[in-house]
């Protein structure tokens, strides 16, 4: 292992511009802590790591490594990029496997909610304690890694890694209320009489209509919804459709497939250049017997009693005036019916429907923030999909390090 390990790091050229580093949305060290796998001093490397992130066994597993750090390797443009991924996955486990610890402080000063236990709240809470901050972490579940737990697969983020990753934040001397959710036993107005400052990192998990007809039908399931609660149906000897071209569809189909699916097939409304999942995941979705069906649209779902198919309509790329992107247009006289079991929407997500009643200014049911995570109510900071940052497990963390220096510096400011 160490010697495949070390293998990596000899393409690494030490950049002194770092490219790797500005396309880390973390802005990770990277060719820092490369230096020190490479001189065998691991706990050095993840002494670098850890100033800039709490996750680095879980980012290092998921991270859509080729649209960030990875693909910003000036290694990639004539050879092989730096696996960056397989590198930080190593120091992250080498860490979880020593006992290194993140920085904390005994100080607890001021009280801070965090609300959420994915990973914006996870790392505002983490990076709270480091300059001695007192957290309480309010949780809806009975777990705590939010998305890490219920929207990544266990053959992407085994689950065991995502616990000694959440001990050892938790271990920073934060306390954890679980069973908590706004908008039920949990309001912004009780918790600010409390609390000094609130973080809210809740995500945004509910999975977007169609709006076709047939989607009421019995076999329809929302992505996000199977992957939260586990609400899988039977796949055994199933067909099965999965609307939609990110990460989700890919997690929806790889979990259906290996779950004794018949058949699973990706319908994308654009070709497979356009799609917005990590290119690796594609790749392994086809290895698995994953289908894709590009340039097509689901036109309706068919069925009476449950779903026996739906109807596709194929498309063609258009340039529109004043776009971009290349827009799908429906090619006239093209439907034809595809018989299958059940489908699966994973055509993105919206937050759930208490937010409109929160005091906030909010923009397409997201709560609007500055780039430091600041809401217009002072006290009251945000991050992660609630707040629409981008929808990478290393952007909501950063957005959650963001709100807590600037939680920081709003309690200073009040002293």
């Amino acid at each position: 292992m160490i010697d495949e390990i070390l293998k990596y790091t000899e393409n690494c050229e030490s950049c002194v511009t770092k490219p790797c580093q500005v396309g880390c949305p973390l802005n990770n060290d990277i060719t820092g802590f490369i230096k020190k796998i490479k001189t065998n001093e691991y706990q050095e490397a993840y002494e670098i790591l850890k100033k800039t992130t709490v996750l680095a066994p879980v980012c290092g597993r998921i991270c859509p490594h080729f649209q960030q750090c990875q693909g910003m390797c000036v290694k990639g443009v004539s050879y092989k990029a730096v696996e960056i991924g397989k590198l930080e996955t190593f120091i992250g486990d080498m860490a979880l496997q020593n006992g290194w610890k993140l920085d904390g402080s005994t100080e607890a000063k001021h009280k801070v909610a965090v609300i959420g236990a994915g990973p914006s709240g996870l790392t505002c809470a983490a990076f709270l304690r480091r300059y001695g901050i007192g957290v309480t972490i309010f949780e809806k579940h009975d777990y705590l890694g939010g998305l890490l737990v219920h929207g990544i697969p266990e053959f992407r983020l085994p689950k065991s890694i995502v616990k000694q990753v959440t001990d050892n934040i938790v271990n920073l001397g934060i306390e954890v209320k679980t069973n908590f959710e706004l908008g039920k036993n949990l309001s912004l107005e009780e918790l600010d009489r409390v609390y000094d400052a609130i973080f809210i990192g809740i995500g945004a998990n509910l999975s977007n209509k169609m709006k076709i007809d047939g989607e009421s039908l019995p076999g329809v399931y929302g992505g996000n919804e199977v992957l939260e609660y586990n609400a899988h149906p039977d796949y055994t000897n199933k067909t099965v459709v999965v609307s939609g071209g990110g990460n989700v569809a890919m997690d929806v189909s790889r979990t259906a497939i290996k779950n004794g699916a018949k058949r699973v097939v990706v319908v994308y409304r654009r070709s497979e250049k356009e799609m917005p999942a990590d290119p690796k995941e594609i790749e392994e979705a086809k290895l698995d017997g994953v289908e894709f069906l590009f340039l097509s649209t689901i036109n309706k779902v068919v069925g009476t009693d449950k779903v026996t198919g739906i109807e596709i309509i194929k498309n063609e790329l258009v340039k529109k005036e004043g776009e971009d992107r290349l827009s799908p247009v429906p090619i006239e006289g093209s439907n034809y019916i595809f018989d299958c079991d059940y489908v699966m929407m994973a055509i993105g997500s919206h937050s759930a429907d208490y937010v409109d009643n929160f005091d906030l200014v909010k923009e397409k049911g997201r709560i609007v923030i500055d780039k430091d995570g600041r809401t217009s109510n002072e006290k009251i900071f945000a991050g992660g999909d609630i707040a629409g940052s981008k929808g990478t497990v290393a952007w909501a963390s950063r957005a959650g390090r963001n709100a807590a220096m600037a939680i920081i510096d709003y309690l200073k400011e009040k002293d």
